[in-house]
């Protein structure tokens, strides 16, 4: 080998790779200040800059109903009541507070202290403290509480909900036009109370909560509006000779006359618009136009148990994450659980003992506008007594969870990513999943000088038997039987986009001149590293993308990284210290990780430092030990693997057949916990469908199809579904 290849110099030995610390564990915030009591349906939103705002409330102890104001400095760690002015809404509770326009909360409904459900608008003005209410057009939905509401594309949509007397649950779905504030109409949609919805991929999402049944659901819904007039443009009210020409709601609405004042000293707003149930005519409500549809888990290996526990349930980075948290004293009735909404998939994300402490109860869960953060809100289960001996709680104490941490890019980066192939990649490459300038610079990517594509600069690598053979550092030289083709880049975009290069770079050394550079990495790794800097993306490209068009060496898609390359970019990204590659490369191992990749994934996260991943990935494997086992990624696994993986099982734990976990459950719907945690090391495990899932759908209104169908589990454990 000649000598004027420069051997990268800052790159560590793989023995003393970068440490990223201990395995992440939230740790809990203790407050300070004017703490509110443990309010049952306040409103609690974190409004940006550190600060956490709750509103109104039913203290249990008093049987008071609040619409008192405070504010959480995270920073500070302090609780203050906030002085507000205004049109000061009436005490309430089961209400809803949107964050709007980053610096305003918006109310709708809730049940003041008089049971009264109330439908009326409020503003809350951060910055002045001020409470404001608009001038509301449109037929005003029926007043309720406890229901969920969302803000997307300027439209605040409500759904669901308890009303009236009989506190009937609603089944109904209307949105509040805030250009306009004009209500459209109200269509059918799904019965359902103290759940979460949210806007993502054109469809709103409804999940959680109870059923009419008063039962707690396991039910997924969504509703597909997009390309839908009624819902992506303004408010309708139906066409002349259309059966829509009825009115849409024959209520009547009356003012509510001024109520006494309650043990609080506050009374409801007595300009709220109140439905009187008294007064109602009857009409069947139209079903929601664009299809609805729904799925329900009976069984899953990382399935949450739904009627254990308290569940929150928020949205972040396309999943539906699903926070267990303890109501009793068994740790293993917590979890953190993610459902992919493009797949449908649940992932384990955290077991309780990692994540929840048992001596705390969780009241309130938010997140910031991205998903990457959240905090549960609430108190030690130990209840204290005051100076008289009576019962207190307080929100006294916060446990921030750092998301990413999880694998979970946020909402931003995971749109960006979801848009790949969906938009115009570039003017003169519109055929590839990466989107704009990445396409372009795609095309220059090893490329040989002479063809016109500026390369001016060459990369060489470990070929993948000599980097399978030995361990080689950082200081070893290449020689030409263990150095790789050289891949032909460009020093600009290296010393743009990769910062330990452009260290390098700058120092002017006299090897740099040369323009060659040798990184001890097996080929496939380097190469899909220097694709990422060109392209910004490490994923694969879609199916529909692979057509013989794309078959030419010039391709973009030809480079793109598989999951193992991913696996050992992780380690690159390790050692040149990288977070943001870091980041992308944990979400999307721990999103693909199957049968097939699960003993690579654990060995390259293990050498990354990555705690998290590398428990994730040995929890799969003891999950699915007898198929791991039996693939060429447990078969390349170097002694000291086996032995760390063997020693990831607590102590009490042993091998048991398929057909003594049968009996106890195991590969049905019972819940044992963790395979780790209830020392279940690993399982020879049956073909067959071990969980199911209904799916109604229901397009324009018309009533859905049933059909039979049956799976088997597949090879990465996926549950069967039944549809109908």
């Amino acid at each position: 080998m000649s000598n004027n290849t420069y051997v990268m110099s800052g790159s560590p030995a793989k023995n003393s790779r970068r440490r990223t610390g201990e395995p992440y564990a939230p740790r809990i915030i203790t407050t300070i200040g004017q703490r509110p009591a443990c309010l049952v349906n306040a409103s609690v939103t974190y409004v940006g800059n550190d600060l956490i705002y709750a509103f109104g409330g039913f203290d249990q102890y008093t049987d008071e109903v609040y619409n008192h104001v405070l504010k959480l400095n995270l920073k500070e760690r302090r609780w203050n009541l906030v002085d507000n002015y205004g049109d000061i809404p009436g005490v309430r509770m089961g209400h809803t507070a949107c964050l709007w326009q980053g610096d305003k909360l918006l109310v709708y409904g809730g049940e003041n202290e008089h049971r009264i459900h109330l439908s009326d608008v409020v503003i809350f003005d951060i910055a002045n403290a001020t409470w404001t209410s608009p001038d509301i057009n449109g037929p005003i939905p029926r007043g309720r509480a406890r229901h969920s509401a969302v803000i997307h594309d300027d439209k605040l949509f409500v759904c669901g909900g308890m009303t009236g007397q009989e506190n009937a649950v609603l089944d109904d779905i209307c949105f509040l036009d805030l250009k306009t504030w004009t209500w459209s109409r109200t269509w059918r949609f799904v019965s359902r109370y103290d759940h979460s919805s949210w806007v993502w991929g054109g469809k709103i999402w409804v999940c959680g909560g109870m059923s009419e049944e008063m039962v707690k659901s396991s039910e997924i819904w969504w509703l597909d509006f997009r390309g839908t007039p009624a819902f992506e443009g303004g408010p309708t009210y139906g066409m002349p000779g259309s059966d829509e020409v009825r009115p849409l709601h024959n209520y009547s609405y009356a003012r509510s006359p001024t109520p006494a004042l309650g043990s609080t000293g506050y009374a409801a707003n007595t300009s709220s618009v109140q439905s009187n149930p008294g007064n109602q005519a009857q009409r069947v409500t139209p079903v929601a136009p664009g299809a609805i549809s729904s799925v329900k888990f009976f069984s899953s290996p990382n399935l949450p148990i739904f009627n254990v526990g308290t569940h929150f349930n928020v949205f972040s980075s396309g999943c539906m994450l699903d926070f267990v948290t303890p109501a009793t004293n068994m740790p293993l009735d917590t979890s953190l659980s993610a459902l992919d909404l493009d797949t449908l998939r649940w992932q384990k994300l955290a077991d309780g003992k990692d994540l929840f402490p048992p001596t705390y109860r969780w009241h309130y869960c938010c997140l910031d506008p991205d998903g990457t953060q959240a905090w549960l809100l609430g108190c030690p289960k130990e209840i204290r007594a005051n100076a008289n001996g009576d019962p207190e709680e307080y929100l006294s104490d916060v446990l921030p969870i750092d998301l990413r941490k999880f694998g979970l890019l946020g909402n931003k980066l995971s749109q960006e990513a979801r848009n790949e192939g969906r938009i115009p990649t570039s003017d003169t490459y519109t055929s590839s999943h990466l989107s704009a300038i990445g396409a372009d610079l795609a095309r220059t990517f090893n490329q040989l000088p002479e063809s016109g594509s500026g390369t001016d600069f060459t990369v060489t690598a470990l070929r993948d038997e000599d980097y399978e053979m030995e361990s080689p550092t950082a200081t070893s030289s290449p020689t030409p039987s263990n150095t790789s083709q050289p891949i032909h880049v460009h020093r600009l975009i290296l010393s743009a986009r990769w910062p330990h290069f452009a260290r390098l770079y700058n120092s002017q050394m006299q090897e740099f001149h040369t323009r060659r550079m040798h990184i001890p990495e097996p080929y496939p790794a380097v190469k899909a590293f220097l694709y990422y800097l060109y392209t910004d993306s490490i994923s694969a490209p879609p199916s529909e993308h692979t057509s013989p068009a794309l078959s030419s060496p010039h391709s973009p898609t030809d480079d793109s990284p598989t999951l193992e390359d991913v696996a050992d970019m992780l380690v690159m990204s390790n050692i040149y210290d990288m977070p943001r590659l870091r980041h992308l490369c944990v979400n999307r191992l721990v999103r693909d990780l199957d049968v097939q990749h699960a003993a690579l994934i654990f060995d390259r996260a293990s050498t990354a430092q990555e705690e998290w991943l590398k428990r994730r990935a040995a929890s799969f494997i003891m999950t699915h030990w007898g198929r791991v086992a039996r693939t060429d990624g447990f078969m390349r696994l170097k002694q000291g693997a086996w032995v760390e993986l063997a020693q990831s099982v607590d102590m009490e734990g042993r091998m048991v057949s398929g057909d003594e976990l049968e009996a106890v459950g195991g590969l049905g719907g019972a819940r044992l916990g963790s395979s780790m945690g209830m020392g279940l090391w690993g399982a020879g495990r049956k073909r067959g469908r071990v969980g199911s899932a209904s799916v109604v759908a229901d397009g324009e209104g018309d009533e859905g199809v049933d059909e039979g169908v049956e799976g088997e589990e597949g090879e990465d454990g996926d549950e069967g579904m039944e549809i109908s």
